[in-house]
């Protein structure tokens, strides 16, 4: 099977808007929480979101272009065009059908479908938008990319709730991998802070209901009550090596194993011994030959609800035995929130960031771990450290979980 290698990020997040930004977020333990401003709370025991700031789809597209995308949409283009600049891929110089696409979104555009449906009910079908169906249907992401860059090779949208963003780098992975494709654009996109989605979320009691922008999103502490919602993007560019290579591009890292299974447990809650999340870890070592020990760093899913950062702790545990003791993991969400469809992939792009800085963030906002969770957390601050392997963990509603392994690239 063919190497596989990082060329190119970009990023859309809520601690900065592109790579350098939320590089500068992370190392300054940065947090993006707030007031939800897309919408009036005042109704809502939730008022606290991890939201975009400063984002202007004028930045990145024409005012045209732009009024045909949702915000998902707008978030995933930027992104793209960021990481495809980084790659420094000439499209004019490369067969568009050995270019693919695979970037997902959990839920697509929820704005859209209030305000159309706003409309159908106090003004008849008749004022429906033509363009609500290819507003927000989740697969518009990857088709808005592609029409953008002339990209013609295999393009897919996996949405697999949280799972989404590390689902969609896996597969792309393994499409080029396999041949399939010589270049993909990976990864997620999300914007679903409305009014639905922030309601639905609070009657499951998956959201915090803390409105202390401090003391909201604390994956693993004794004091996590859920998780808060956030929106961006984050696309890679993965790459088989020698294609990279021959036109002398600069290699982040290198891709090296993929894992995915199901809990078959339950629609929300993960399985309680953490099996399927560990056999997720599993796939991925056995995929790139490593053993467990060889491992140092984990980006964990780190919900900071009481199932997931309990349960994925138990993952680990089962996982790597004795040296989970000697793990360093931290969750990215503690500063950009919960993205979604788009978390797998802004993490992922954190690995990258964090091996290829030697530092690995700390896990803003925890200050006393609970019970059981009895691992190193990255508490306090970050530290400077080497890392030849980073492994990310994505764990969805239904069950879904994904482990991405990546490497320091050597020749």
């Amino acid at each position: 099977m063919r190497r596989v290698v990082v060329t190119g990020m970009g990023a859309i997040t809520p601690i900065g808007l592109g790579i350098e930004e939320y590089w500068n977020g992370i190392r300054e333990g940065k947090t993006g929480f707030g007031e939800i401003t897309y919408f009036d709370t005042t109704d809502y025991k939730v008022k606290v979101a991890a939201e975009v700031k400063g984002f202007k789809a004028a930045d990145y597209m024409d005012k045209k272009t732009a009024r045909r995308m949702e915000s998902f949409s707008q978030y995933a283009v930027a992104a793209a065009k960021e990481a495809m600049e980084m790659s420094g891929i000439d499209m004019g110089q490369e067969d568009p059908y050995r270019v693919g696409i695979c970037v997902g979104s959990g839920v697509g555009s929820l704005q859209a479908i209030e305000r159309e449906y706003e409309k159908l009910l106090n003004k008849g079908p008749a004022r429906v938008n033509p363009l609500l169906v290819p507003l927000m249907i989740t697969n518009m992401a990857a088709g808005n990319i592609a029409i953008q860059m002339g990209i013609k090779g295999k393009s897919i949208n996996i949405a697999t709730a949280c799972a989404t963003g590390t689902h969609n780098i896996g597969e792309a992975f393994r499409a080029i991998q396999y041949g399939e494709c010589d270049v993909m654009l990976a990864g997620g996109t999300e914007n679903a802070i409305t009014p639905i989605s922030v309601a639905g979320f609070t009657a499951l009691t998956a959201l915090s209901t803390s409105n202390d922008p401090e003391r909201c999103s604390i994956p693993f502490d004794k004091d996590r009550d859920g998780f808060v919602i956030g929106d961006g993007a984050g696309i890679v560019v993965l790459e088989e090596l020698e294609h990279a290579k021959a036109r002398g591009a600069k290699i982040l890292a290198e891709v090296v194993g993929y894992g995915a299974t199901s809990d078959a447990y339950h629609i929300t809650s993960p399985a309680e011994d953490g099996e399927g999340a560990a056999h997720a870890m599993e796939f991925a070592l056995k995929d790139a030959g490593v053993a467990p020990e060889e491992i140092t760093y984990i980006n964990a899913h780190g919900t900071s609800t009481h199932h997931n950062d309990l349960f994925e702790t138990r993952a680990v545990k089962k996982t790597f035995g004795e040296h989970a003791y000697h793990l360093k993991m931290n969750s990215t969400k503690s500063m950009v929130g919960h993205l979604l469809g788009a978390a797998g992939a802004v993490e992922f792009i954190a690995c990258v960031l964090q091996m290829n800085n030697s530092y690995i963030h700390q896990t803003v906002g925890l200050e006393q771990p609970d019970e059981e969770l009895d691992l190193d957390y990255v508490q306090g601050h970050g530290v400077e450290e080497e890392m030849e392997y980073a492994l990310s963990n994505s764990l969805a509603f239904g069950g879904h979980n994904a482990s991405i392994l990546i490497k320091k690239y050597h020749e």
